[in-house]
């Protein structure tokens, strides 16, 4: 005899595999996994992509933002130096207009 637990898991199975089944779904999961992530992106096109992936990594290691300070501030650094940057670049655009 089978539980109302189990027919639902049943039930949860034949669904995905119908879900499997349908064109376009598997195709879209890979489209979305070539795109990339648009943070990984932007952080790549800044310069200071590693720093934010040392940052991720201390906080999952030690599970504590504030025991990475170190990792947090060369983040803020190399964001901070990028935006001044790209101001100076805004700057002169303008005055060439």
């Amino acid at each position: 005899m089978q539980t109302p637990e189990y027919k639902h898991q049943q039930g949860m199975s034949e669904r995905n595999r119908q879900h499997d089944k349908q064109p376009g779904m598997q195709k879209k999961e890979n489209e979305e996994e070539e795109e990339g992530d648009p943070l990984d992106d932007m952080l790549s096109r800044t310069g200071c992509l590693q720093l934010h992936h040392a940052v991720q990594a201390c906080i999952a290691e030690t599970q504590d933002w504030r025991r990475c300070q170190k990792e947090v501030s060369a983040f803020r650094d190399c964001m901070a130096a990028q935006q001044s940057k790209r101001e100076a670049e805004l700057k002169s655009r303008l005055a060439l207009a």
